[in-house]
């Protein structure tokens, strides 16, 4: 079974850092995509920023030369790093692995960080 287990979510002023980590309890190089995505009050859950195997990234508009997705092979993490947060970043950001095709196909998702940004 796989398990994603987050950590890193607070509360920060307005312009400053935070950096989630999103730790997978397998391979990560057996994991097809990962995604980090945010859920705010009363919105949809949106896809903030994603990371395929082969290393192509993908950023929402609202977040581009804000933060970076990466991962670490040997720790089987992958992280979110967000600088220059603002109050519309506030929401629970949750980290979605997938891995596709076949009988070992599966869609995972972590238990949610909350960030908060406000002064």
């Amino acid at each position: 079974q796989v398990q994603l287990v987050e950590s890193g979510g607070g509360l920060v002023q307005p312009g400053g850092s935070l950096r989630l980590s999103c730790a997978c309890s397998v391979n990560i190089f057996s994991i097809n995509y990962m995604g980090w995505y945010r859920q705010a009050p009363g919105k949809q859950r949106e896809l903030v920023a994603s990371l395929t195997n082969g290393g192509t990234t993908t950023y929402t508009d609202s977040v581009k030369d804000r933060f970076t997705i990466s991962r670490d092979n040997a720790k089987n993490t992958v992280y979110l790093q967000m600088n220059s947060l603002k109050p519309e970043d506030t929401a629970v950001y949750y980290c979605n692995a997938k891995r596709f095709g076949g009988p070992f196909a599966y869609d995972r998702w972590g238990q949610g960080a909350q960030v908060t940004v406000s002064s």
